[in-house]
């Protein structure tokens, strides 16, 4: 069963999805850099902390209240119901600079239909920063002033191009450390920005790449709403645009043919 709205009201959806944001920092924002956080490993080994779970129980409760038909998909607590109309929900993304008092991490909320992203709520409250987006809405940030619509570059040469590659290690996982030897070689600047600030930062203009392995849905769907709607483009590494390709090669648009060539020859004996 679905919702009997019509799919097209962005503008409920969009501000529910900051009031999820609301929710969501007022949990981890009061455990960040806490001294009794309680962290352990999942069955990945990757690491979990006692706010990961309170925040998207949060954002989960809000949701169940205010959008009883549709679907849930947390990194946490796994998918329920509705995949016509679905919240894909990364409750911390960034959980080790959470666990070590780094500030660069934030909830990403995305609302998607038919598994392509409408809207996109990033908030990291640490740098009392955040950044939305709802298809055909534009995307924007907060600033003191007003909300400022956001642009992606208009940088049309590697030479000029400033990159995020998120970590070597993460590339020679995935056999790809050749290709971010050779991007290295022919980008202007090379950086590991890491984790969801990595996308906002190209939403922003400020850098012109971002490039990952081992993503699932909830990683990314909100850099993707927010992304395309900044005038860039995201793919997986090899050209297609679902969620789950487990990649993803974001890019200012203008030169997203020009990565993947980059990454194609890099590949070849």
């Amino acid at each position: 069963m679905t919702d009997s709205r019509a799919d097209t009201d962005l503008d409920a959806d969009l501000a529910l999805a900051l009031r999820l944001a609301d929710a969501a920092d007022a949990q981890s924002l009061s455990r960040f850099d806490a001294a009794d956080l309680q962290v352990s490993r999942k069955a990945d080994r990757s690491h979990v902390t006692d706010a990961d779970l309170a925040t998207e129980r949060a954002i989960r409760a809000l949701l169940t209240e205010e959008r009883p038909h549709d679907g849930i998909f947390g990194e946490e607590y796994g998918a329920a119901g509705d995949t016509h109309r679905q919240w894909i929900i990364d409750p911390i993304d960034g959980t080790a600079n959470f666990l070590r008092g780094v500030p660069l991490w934030g909830t990403m909320i995305a609302l998607a239909v038919d598994g392509v992203p409408h809207v996109g709520v990033v908030s990291m409250p640490a740098l009392k920063r955040r950044w939305w987006a709802a298809a055909g809405h534009g995307a924007w940030t907060n600033t003191v002033d007003a909300p400022r619509r956001l642009h992606v570059s208009d940088v049309a040469s590697l030479d000029d191009a400033s990159v995020s590659f998120q970590s070597i290690a993460q590339w020679a996982d995935a056999g790809q450390l050749p290709q971010l030897l050779a991007l290295a070689d022919r980008v202007w600047r090379d950086r590991a920005y890491g984790d969801v600030y990595s996308y906002m930062l190209l939403a922003e203009g400020r850098i012109d790449m971002v490039a990952e392995f081992d993503v699932k849905e909830y990683d990314i769907a909100a850099a993707v709403a927010i992304v395309r709607e900044a005038g860039g483009r995201m793919t997986a590494f090899d050209g297609s645009e679902t969620l789950s390709a487990l990649s993803t090669l974001a890019t200012n648009g203008i030169l997203h043919d020009t990565f993947l060539s980059l990454f194609r020859d890099a590949q070849r004996p």
